[in-house]
C-alpha cells in the first residue's frame, strides 16, 4: 500500500460510536470484474466498525457476465451483513443507485463505486460529521489504485476539492485560500463545489428531502454537478473529510455509457443554473438541440424547498470561478476573413496539459469546445472551454501564439485590440494576426506579422448553433 496523506490528527483522534447513525453501503455495478468488485466488498467488510455498519447492498444493474450471476450469489451469501439485488433490466447507475437506496435500513446511505478499495477508519468520520450535522453530505479523499498494477498508490498532495467548467464538466482544484482561512484545524472539513459523484455519504432522510436522484437522468453523467448544485443552493453543505481515505481505480473504459451525459447536463442547467445556463450553451451549441425530457418537477421541487439563485452559488460557493462575459460578437469562433472556412482552434493534448501548446487554424466546425474563445473587455482572447482557464499569449521572440495562464490583469503580451475592421493588433510586438499556411498540405496557423491592409489580418467572431 502506498503512503496515506493523512494528518497525524486524525489518527490521533479517538471517536465515541455510541449515539452515530448505522450506514447501509451501496453498490451498483454492471459487468464489474470479479477481482475488483470483491476487493470492495471485503474492504468495507473489513475496515468498517460492526456497529456502524448497518448493511451492505449491491446492486446488479443486469449483468451478464457468469461470473456475476450464480458464482457471486454463493460467493456473498457467505458473508455477514451483505444483500445482492437484481435489477430486472438495464437501469443505469442512477437508478441502480436509487434501487439499492430504497431497500436500505440505514440511517446514512453510503454510496461507493464498485472498485475501490477503503482504508482504516475511513467510515467514522463520515458519519461522525452527518451525526453533528445531518445536513452534510460528506466525500471521502479519493486515493489512486494502480489500474495495471492495482497497486494503492494513495493521495499525491493535499485534498481537492471539486469544481466545474462551463461546458459543465467536473474538475479538480486546489483548497482556495478564503477555505483554508475558514478551517480552524487540518483535521476539519473541506467544504467543495462540486463532487466527483461516485463516493459520498448522506443521511437518508436528507437524501430524500433533497429529493434523492434526478430519476429523469440516464445511465450516469451529470448527476454529480447536478446533486451537488441542489445540495448547496437549498441549504446543505458538500464536503470533503481529510481523514476519510477511499482508494478507487479509474477504469480506462468506463463500464456505463456516456452517451446520455449531454442530456443530463442540460438538465441540470435548466433547472438550477438560471440565466447563467446561456454559458453552458455558448460552450455546447448542440446542447440546445438535445431532447432532456421534462423537467417540471424538479423546478417544482426546487421552489418547494426555497432554494437559492445560481448566482448565489457563484458568488458564495465557488467564487474563484471566472465568469464569462459573452458580449454579443464578442464570442464563438474566431473566424478568418479571408480564409472563411479557418477558425482559431486549440486541442491540447489532454486536460492535465492544457497551457504552452499552439493555436492553429481548422476547418470551423461550429460545435464550441476546442474552437470556443471569447473576447474581454480586458481585450484577452480567452479560451475558457476548459479549466484552467488559458489565454492567447506571446512568447518573447517568437510570432507563434500559445497558451498560458490568464490573470487577474492581463498582461501586456496576452493583450489583442480587436480592431473595428476586424484587425487584432498585438499591443506588446505591436504586430497583427496573420492567417498563414499551405493548401496542399492543409496546415495553417496563426502567426504575428507587420500590420497592413490585407483581410488575412481580418477576423470576426461567429457563434453557429448546429
Amino acid at each position: 500500500m502506498g503512503a496515506l496523506r493523512t494528518p497525524r490528527k486524525c489518527m490521533e483522534k479517538k471517536y465515541d460510536y455510541e449515539n452515530f447513525p448505522r450506514t447501509s453501503v451501496v453498490i451498483a455495478f454492471y459487468n464489474e470484474a470479479w477481482s475488483t468488485l470483491l476487493r470492495t466488498v471485503y474492504s468495507v467488510l473489513e475496515t468498517s466498525p460492526d456497529s456502524l455498519l448497518e448493511e451492505v447492498i449491491l446492486v446488479d444493474d443486469y449483468s451478464d457476465r457468469e461470473h456475476l450471476k450464480e458464482p457471486l450469489a454463493t460467493e456473498l451469501s457467505r458473508l455477514p451483513k451483505v444483500r445482492l439485488i437484481r435489477a430486472n433490466k438495464r437501469e443505469g447507475l442512477v437508478r441502480a443507485r436509487l434501487l439499492g437506496a430504497s431497500t436500505a435500513r440505514g440511517d446514512v446511505l453510503t454510496f461507493l463505486d464498485c472498485h475501490c478499495e477503503c482504508h482504516e477508519g475511513w467510515l467514522e468520520p463520515l458519519l461522525e460529521r452527518i451525526h453533528s450535522e445531518p445536513s452534510a453530505v460528506v466525500c471521502p479523499v479519493i486515493d489512486v489504485i494502480d489500474w495495471d498494477t492495482f497497486e494503492y498508490l494513495g493521495n499525491a498532495g493535499e485534498p481537492q476539492i471539486g469544481g466545474f467548467d462551463w461546458r459543465l464538466v467536473f474538475t479538480w482544484h486546489t483548497v482556495p485560500e478564503r477555505e483554508r482561512i475558514r478551517m480552524k484545524s487540518p483535521i476539519d472539513v473541506i467544504r467543495s463545489p462540486t463532487m466527483a459523484g461516485g463516493l459520498f455519504a448522506v443521511s437518508k432522510r436528507y437524501f430524500e428531502y433533497l429529493g434523492s436522484y434526478d430519476t429523469g437522468m440516464e445511465v450516469w453523467g451529470g448527476e454529480n454537478l447536478e446533486f451537488s448544485f441542489r445540495i448547496w443552493q437549498c441549504g446543505g453543505t458538500l464536503e470533503t473529510h481529510p481523514c476519510s481515505h477511499v482508494g478507487h481505480v479509474f477504469p480506462k473504459n468506463a463500464p456505463y455509457s456516456r452517451n446520455k451525459a449531454l442530456a443530463n447536463t442540460v438538465r441540470a442547467a435548466e433547472v438550477w443554473m438560471d440565466g447563467y445556463k446561456e454559458l453552458y450553451y455558448h460552450r455546447n451549441p448542440a446542447a440546445r438541440l438535445e431532447s432532456y425530457g421534462d423537467v417540471t418537477e424538479r423546478r417544482q421541487l426546487r421552489e418547494k424547498l426555497q432554494c437559492k439563485d445560481f448566482k448565489w452559488y457563484l458568488d458564495t460557493i465557488f467564487p474563484e470561478l471566472h465568469v464569462p462575459e459573452d458580449r454579443p460578437g464578442f464570442f464563438g469562433m474566431l473566424q478568418n476573413e479571408e480564409l472563411k472556412a479557418l477558425c482559431f482552434d486549440y486541442n491540447p493534448p489532454s486536460e492535465s496539459q492544457i497551457l504552452g501548446n499552439f493555436v492553429l487554424l481548422y476547418r470551423c466546425h461550429g460545435r464550441g469546445q476546442n474552437q470556443f474563445f471569447e473576447y474581454t473587455s480586458q481585450n484577452e482572447i480567452r479560451y475558457n472551454a476548459q479549466q484552467p482557464e488559458a489565454c492567447v499569449s506571446v512568447t518573447s521572440g517568437s510570432d507563434l501564439l500559445t497558451m498560458d495562464f490568464c490573470m487577474d490583469t492581463a498582461p501586456q503580451d496576452q493583450k489583442f485590440l480587436l480592431q473595428e475592421d476586424g484587425t487584432l493588433f498585438h499591443v506588446q510586438t505591436k504586430k497583427c494576426v496573420q492567417a498563414e499556411g499551405d493548401v496542399v498540405t492543409d496546415s495553417f496557423m496563426p502567426l504575428l506579422r507587420d500590420c497592413m491592409d490585407s483581410k488575412l489580418q481580418k477576423w470576426f467572431f461567429r457563434e453557429r448553433v448546429l
